[in-house]
């Protein structure tokens, strides 16, 4: 039996920070400023995220580098229904 992934703000930072380990980590909703755009599911929460993290993991990697680790870390959730995720990386 599968359960329905949570698409939460606290639920991508707990992702963040089990594949991450960051040192620095914020995650906002900003679906309901997207309400009625598209990728929108009429709830005004749970589709477009902002994510600034810093990460030990970011040593040495470009700007794409880093990035392609944040998506990856995400997928699942991506797959499940988050429309748009701003990717701020720090050092």
């Amino acid at each position: 039996m599968s359960t329905a992934l949570e698409i939460t703000a606290s639920a991508l930072e707990a992702r963040l920070r089990e594949r991450l380990q960051p040192s620095r980590l914020e995650v906002l909703d900003e679906s309901a400023q997207h309400a009625g755009h598209a990728g929108s599911n009429g709830r005004g929460a749970g589709t477009h995220f902002r994510v600034r993290v810093a990460s030990p993991l970011f040593t040495g990697l470009r700007h794409v580098g880093r990035h392609r680790l944040v998506y990856d870390a995400l997928q699942e959730f991506m797959a499940a229904g988050v429309h748009a995720l701003a990717i701020e990386t720090l050092d």
